[in-house]
């Protein structure tokens, strides 16, 4: 009797056993399935991500991910209260070989600062080396893309003045005292940009640049330009990047080339490195579209990076 007590004691005790380990099991994959479920979802609003602004305008965001595609604006201005550093830095020809270390010998640098005053708004000034230049930028929003129907496309405005600081007598044309006026460059340009999806964004930019005094008569003061640039994402740290400027024949000087450019853009936190190769060795606007001399068919190509680093340094509501 006790015999049979014990054998239905034991066999209630492995039926409980067999029921709560089949509820476990079942919680089990309730519980994967949710956790799949919300992994869908998260990857779904990170994927959607760039077509939310966060104040339900559904405007598309991080059509690239710095203000500059290589060398040119970019339409993406930094955040309001935000300053960035910007260092920016184009080595030799690499066909110079190794006597100059394939260009590294020879470098031009230019360091800038910019500041996002608004949400639309975006200021900046800088320093190059090269002809000793001071430098300085507005870009205003204008659009903004949106989604489901709404703007196709993000445009902004441009406007950079430059002045030169070289003494006259290593200026062309030889022989003019360059007064202050003689020295300012300005830059007007419109950048339509639009992201096509998560990994494509391309830009136009039409150009202006005007010249106070020009190397001979015969030369326009207006230059006219197009540039195009785009950006594809590999992974969410690394895209590729490419921008090329074309000169309009009547509307540009004598005896340069049109700027072509080609990078990687790698994300790091609060930093951005641009890698590329170029084959305009200068750094503003008026110079890098204008005055350009390598040639990319002749090996006139120069490795160069941009730095940049920002720094949240006012609230805003």
């Amino acid at each position: 009797m006790i015999a049979i007590i014990i054998s239905v004691l034991s066999c209630t005790n492995t039926l409980a056993q067999t029921r709560h380990a089949t509820k476990t099991a079942v919680n089990d994959t309730t519980g994967d399935e949710e956790d799949e479920k919300a992994n869908a979802e998260l990857k779904s609003l990170v994927d959607a991500q760039y077509l939310n602004s966060g104040s339900g305008n559904n405007y598309t965001e991080a059509i690239f991910k710095s203000s500059r595609i290589i060398n040119g604006q970019s339409i993406e201005n930094i955040p309001q209260g935000v300053l960035e550093f910007r260092l920016s830095h184009r080595f030799g020809e690499l066909q110079q070989g190794a006597e100059t270390f394939f260009g590294f010998d020879n470098a031009i640098t230019r360091i800038g600062l910019n500041y996002g005053l608004f949400k639309w708004l975006m200021i900046g000034a800088g320093r190059s080396t090269y002809e000793k230049e001071f430098d300085g930028f507005v870009k205003i929003k204008l659009l903004r893309q949106r989604m489901n129907g709404g703007m196709p496309l993000s445009v902004s405005f441009v406007s950079a003045p430059s002045i030169q600081t070289l003494p006259s007598q290593v200026l062309a044309p030889v022989g003019i005292n360059y007064n202050f006026r003689d020295r300012l460059y300005y830059t007007n340009q419109l950048l339509f940009a639009r992201k096509f999806n998560t990994r494509l964004s391309l830009q136009l930019t039409p150009t202006y640049i005007h010249y106070n005094i020009v190397p001979t008569s015969n030369e326009s003061n207006d230059e006219i330009a197009i540039g195009v640039g785009g950006r594809y994402k590999l992974n969410n740290r690394i895209a590729l990047t490419a921008e090329y400027y074309y000169r309009l024949p009547f509307y540009s000087l004598n005896g340069y080339t049109n700027s072509l450019s080609i990078g990687i853009d790698i994300e790091t936190g609060g930093h951005v490195f641009q890698l590329f190769f170029t084959n305009s060795a200068d750094i503003t606007e008026r110079t890098f579209i204008e005055e350009t001399t390598g040639n990319w068919a002749k090996g006139g190509i120069h490795f160069g990076f941009n730095l940049s680093r920002v720094f949240n340094v006012a609230k805003h509501k």
